[in-house]
């Protein structure tokens, strides 16, 4: 089962636990996995792929993890509570973030494969890393260890 599958499947669930923050929560997603699958058929391209629909609840994450340090700066601590709750929901369906070591190994690996020497060949070494690991890293942390690793 893929996750859009997983979404709908808990959807339903939580429609019948009567469960109102999580329904709302995956009702959002619902509809931004939707939105995306649309934006593709003009485009002249059918289903969202797992990776494509894991791409919306990465940046549904990103987001929440941007609205909690507003409202933490904003002392609204109410909101922060609400958001720290959807990204839990949220984050329950991405993949296991990759520890600092595995982004690190790959990253070396990168780095000789291109035989990168500088910062001047932090794209050589960015891209191909990023699409290696969307959805399972950060990128401001993997270019934060990229950066560090040629040496800022």
């Amino acid at each position: 089962m893929n996750v859009k599958e997983t979404i709908l499947a808990d959807l339903v669930a939580a429609m019948k636990a009567k469960d109102p923050k999580r329904l709302q929560v995956l009702r959002s997603l619902k509809a931004k996995l939707l939105e995306k699958e649309i934006e593709q058929r003009s485009g002249g391209k059918a289903e969202l792929t797992n990776e494509e629909a894991l791409t919306v609840l990465t940046k549904a994450a990103k987001q929440r993890k941007e609205s909690i340090d507003q409202y933490s700066a904003g002392n609204r601590l109410d909101l922060v509570e609400i958001e720290k709750l959807e990204l839990k929901i949220i984050e329950s369906y991405l993949p296991a973030p990759m520890s600092n070591e595995e982004i690190l190994k790959l990253i070396d690996i990168q780095i000789t494969n291109v035989g990168a020497t500088g910062m001047q060949d932090i794209g050589k070494v960015m891209g191909p890393i990023m699409g290696k690991l969307k959805g399972k890293a950060d990128g401001s942390i993997v270019n934060r260890l990229v950066k560090e690793r040629l040496g800022s």
